[in-house]
């Protein structure tokens, strides 16, 4: 009987150990099996866009940051900024969990045109679109452009990698220029594009007069 019992011992024990060993395999092949689709992702593009005071600020700021996978267009956003009090905060990022993008760079330069009133772009100069393994935006930019004399440029340009575009968007109210407010647009359902060997640049003078500026953007390649 000693003996019986120690074989139904030691049988009960070899059982619960291939589970065991069964359960473990099952982990592992099921890790493997998800690496690949993370390892295969492919980019997201974020603007993130809200207004800090009276609503001039159209679009998807509800929730403020909107991301869309690469080749899709981002999500139109509307500039509208007049004498109304407050602005617009505008901000990029790039999504990249399978480092796709590896050497790429890509900036957002935020200018006073010239002759302008400074007060009506905020957080001058260059700021760098950051391409991370997680969710994040570059620097806030702030769109307070009005009556005020002049306006501001946002100039996106491209580096390290010849493979990869930025395609923009920029018109005004009805496809057209929006009365001058919207320099550089192109018609609705056109676009200008980013490469490493041209950058491009919007101007946005939206004041008083009817009408605001559209832009969006698109990541161009077969990913």
């Amino acid at each position: 009987m000693r003996k019986q019992k120690l074989g139904s011992r030691s049988t009960r024990r070899a059982a619960v150990l291939a589970v065991g060993l069964l359960m473990v395999s099952g982990l592992s092949a099921t890790s493997a099996d998800a690496a690949p689709s993370s390892a295969t992702a492919a980019p997201e593009l974020g603007v993130r866009f809200y207004p800090d005071g009276d609503g001039q600020c159209d679009g998807p700021t509800n929730p403020p940051e909107r991301w869309v996978t690469a080749p899709d267009w981002t999500s139109t956003i509307r500039l509208d900024t007049d004498n109304r009090a407050g602005g617009c905060q505008l901000a990029f990022g790039i999504y990249d969990p399978s480092n796709t993008l590896a050497g790429l760079n890509i900036t957002y330069t935020w200018m006073l045109e010239p002759g302008s009133d400074e007060t009506q772009c905020e957080n001058e100069g260059p700021h760098t679109i950051p391409i991370k393994t997680y969710k994040t935006f570059g620097d806030n930019i702030r769109v307070d452009t009005d009556n005020r004399a002049g306006w501001c440029n946002l100039t996106f340009a491209l580096s390290g990698r010849s493979d990869i575009r930025l395609d923009v968007q920029w018109y005004g109210d009805g496809g057209r220029d929006a009365s001058g407010q919207c320099r550089g647009y192109i018609p609705q359902g056109g676009w200008d594009t980013v490469d490493e060997t041209k950058s491009v640049t919007v101007g946005d003078d939206t004041d008083g007069r009817a009408g605001g500026c559209y832009l969006s953007l698109r990541l161009s390649r077969s990913f």
